[in-house]
């Protein structure tokens, strides 16, 4: 029986992007720059109209198990997806990447594979066309005891609060982790889940182990325009809670413990990922018995390395990036 480092579970989404223009945006209607929920005709028309595609695995959680990964942790990803051309493709690059991903494609599922469709101007700017198919049906079904049981970390994402079968494969996977031993967060994933989900999100945070979450996410959780506030009641309830603040200084707390993390400000070429890779550095830290410091400047590190190229996961050695600045 395998002994997960770190289990995941969130939506399993393929990312597919293709390089566009402004006036092939406009034919479109697609709005430039922005993400974008959207329902499954629209997601085949945008899908059938994309040239020279470039697919790859995606999804919050799912990035973030690909930068443990990287780092050398034994992972497993719990998702769902069809047994599709998409969801055969997902299921075989987490597994190639290193990433267990235990459930295998659904036969004759009644959404397809989920995908995100990424249209890359040639400024950069990226405009995403989310369709969120069969990954937002995960279940408690899905959540087998010899995955979830067996991890040593596991790490939720808050989007699966969005439906009641996600809630509750969300609760049996803790369960099943804190029973085996393990420890068990969340990432907040972002303030309107948060306002839709606080009266759970704030049980959780008094639940699990540690908590994720940027100062938006925190502000809204405790309704309060002040950071330190919402902080110290976080930290009254939780075993560990995490702040990132957007190019500011990332707090960390434990009890009566307190570390303050600077970060070095950069340029991105591409943002998308850094939340997703900084819980990859933290967590890796966190795994591997770091001090809180050490885990913030970890995360600190893994996001930078993600926001200096076009992709949502890490292309070089962190092990590397982390002995470089002193870290290992």
């Amino acid at each position: 029986m395998t002994t997960y480092q770190v289990v995941g579970i969130g939506n399993a989404i393929v990312d597919v992007i293709s390089q566009s223009n402004d006036s092939f945006l406009d034919l479109m209607g697609i709005q430039k720059g922005i993400m974008q929920l959207i329902e499954k005709e629209r997601g085949e028309l945008l899908y059938g109209a994309m040239t020279n595609r470039v697919q790859a695995p995606g999804g919050s959680v799912a990035n973030t198990l690909a930068g443990l990964g990287n780092l050398g942790l034994t992972t497993a990803f719990i998702g769902r997806v069809n047994d599709d051309a998409l969801g055969r493709f997902y299921a075989q690059e987490m597994v190639s990447g290193g990433t267990d991903f235990p459930n295998a494609p659904v036969t004759d599922g009644e959404l397809p594979t989920s995908r995100s469709m990424i249209f890359v101007s040639p400024d950069g700017e990226r405009s995403m066309n989310t369709y969120l198919g069969i990954s937002s049906e995960v279940g408690p079904d899905d959540v087998a005891d010899d995955v979830a049981g067996q991890a040593m970390i596991l790490f939720l994402e808050g989007y699966l609060y969005d439906k009641p079968k996600g809630k509750a494969a969300f609760e049996r996977a803790a369960q099943l982790t804190k029973a085996g031993g393990g420890k068990a967060g969340i990432s907040l994933s972002d303030p309107f889940c948060v306002d839709r989900h606080r009266e759970d999100f704030q049980r959780l945070v008094g639940e699990l182990d540690y908590v994720i979450g940027n100062e938006h996410e925190w502000k809204s959780l405790y309704e309060t325009d002040d950071l330190d506030l919402a902080l110290s009641q976080a930290a009254e309830a939780s075993g560990l809670v995490v702040c990132t603040r957007s190019g500011q200084d990332v707090l960390l707390i434990k009890g009566t413990e307190r570390a303050t993390v600077a970060v070095t400000k950069i340029v991105p070429v591409d943002a998308t990922g850094a939340g997703d890779q900084f819980a990859a550095g933290f967590l890796y830290g966190y795994a591997t018995g770091q001090d809180l410091a050490t885990c913030g400047q970890m995360g600190c590190l893994a996001a930078a390395e993600v926001i200096g190229h076009f992709g949502a996961r890490p292309e070089h050695d962190l092990k590397a990036l982390f002995r470089k600045n002193g870290l290992m």
